[in-house]
């Protein structure tokens, strides 16, 4: 097989979705005109409430990145003592719950989708629980018809982790109407950003007042001051990208949506890769790309082909990756009892994807595997 140069620009594993400089300088202006920098002012209230029809939601707030939202849900939600989550997760999942003393209680994930499996669920409920978290990972929708029956029956909250499910329907339904509460979050490297920021979104209005609180330190008016809040607020210009972003973001998940059909078509017949095959009650927001790589059947493992990918100029991402049981700071003494998400963990790569990719881009990368799979 012919030696394939490599790229002569980084290809990383993603980029910012950014709307044209004119259209920044304008909302700007309008910012600098109005002097009204941050604490709910005109472009946070528009973007609010433009999100909410966008996301299909009932109720939403907003916040300056998502990890703070996950801590306050925990707080709005009053939970205490356990929370039954994910190993296969970014830190700020299980973080948010240290945040709050509570302690996370880890459940296995299925091979099939990389997320919580309901099935053991049952198994870790102690009188201690007081909540789930699942996170619906690389935006794949968790069991959550499973999830929320669990949930009924033993009277617990439910938090949904969607950090990467901006825009994502299953069977009809907005993935932000699921649960108790769901987080998004719209850091640059999603494939919807504010910047920095993010938003949790509810069913119940009850907690439009409490997470106003709990963002804003707990203030209501000038001189009522109800609770310990925080200062976890969206600012204007956060808000601003928002607004510019949402008018992109459904061309941007076109693109990608292309781009992932050209990997698939492309990966599918290589022997000891494999990739998440699509549900059809769901709508995607293919903000990633992930692949697994069995190195017996592949000759290379994740690691090696992630060190490979470099030399051609490829940046990948090894995500998630330790599983969180196996983070410094948590001397988990289970820590074999997630044979799935550690086997997950070591095998998957995600693969460069966002809109400014070209088709020859993903077919040279495709072509990139198949060479080091030969070599």
């Amino acid at each position: 097989m012919k030696e394939i140069k490599s790229f002569n620009k980084p290809i990383y594993i993603t980029r910012p979705l950014l709307p044209p400089l004119n259209e920044v300088y304008k909302k700007i202006k309008e910012i600098w005109e109005s002097k009204w920098l941050t604490n709910f002012g005109q472009q946070h209230k528009t973007f609010e409430l433009e999100l909410k029809k966008y996301l299909k939601v009932k109720n939403l707030s907003l916040f300056c990145n998502g990890t703070l939202a996950l801590q306050l849900a925990c707080q709005a939600l009053e939970l205490t003592g356990e929370v039954i989550t994910t190993p296969f997760t970014f830190p700020a999942t299980i973080n948010s719950l240290y945040q709050n003393n509570i302690t996370p209680i880890f459940c296995d994930i299925k091979l099939d989708d990389f997320n919580i499996n309901p099935d053991e669920i049952e198994n870790l409920i102690t009188p201690n629980t007081s909540a789930l978290m699942p996170v619906h990972v690389f935006g794949n929708p968790c069991d959550v018809e499973k999830i929320d029956n669990i949930a009924k029956k033993y009277s617990l909250k439910v938090i949904y982790d969607s950090a990467h499910c901006f825009g994502v329907e299953y069977k009809g339904k907005a993935i932000g109407t699921f649960g108790d509460v769901n987080m998004f979050s719209f850091h640059a490297t999603k494939i919807f950003h504010t910047l920095e920021g993010g938003a949790l979104t509810y069913n119940d209005e009850k907690f439009n007042l409490k997470f106003f609180l709990l963002k804003n330190f707990g203030i209501k008016g000038e001189e009522d001051i109800f609770l310990p809040g925080t200062n976890a607020k969206m600012n204007e210009i956060q808000a601003a990208i928002g607004l510019l972003n949402l008018n992109l973001v459904d061309e941007e998940i076109e693109k990608r949506k292309k781009l992932t059909k050209i990997y698939k078509v492309n990966l599918k017949d290589i022997i000891g890769i494999r990739f998440l095959e699509e549900n059809k009650e769901v709508i995607y927001n293919y903000q990633y790309f992930p692949i697994l790589i069995d190195e017996f059947e592949f000759s290379l493992n994740r690691d090696q082909v992630y060190e490979e990918m470099k030399k051609y100029n490829v940046f990948t991402r090894k995500y998630f990756y330790p599983i969180c049981t196996q983070y410094k700071y948590y001397p988990c003494k289970d820590a074999d009892n997630f044979p799935n998400a550690e086997k997950i963990a070591n095998e998957i790569l995600c693969l460069p994807i966002y809109g400014e990719l070209m088709e020859e881009d993903i077919l040279k990368i495709c072509e990139i595997l198949l060479y080091l799979k030969k070599e």
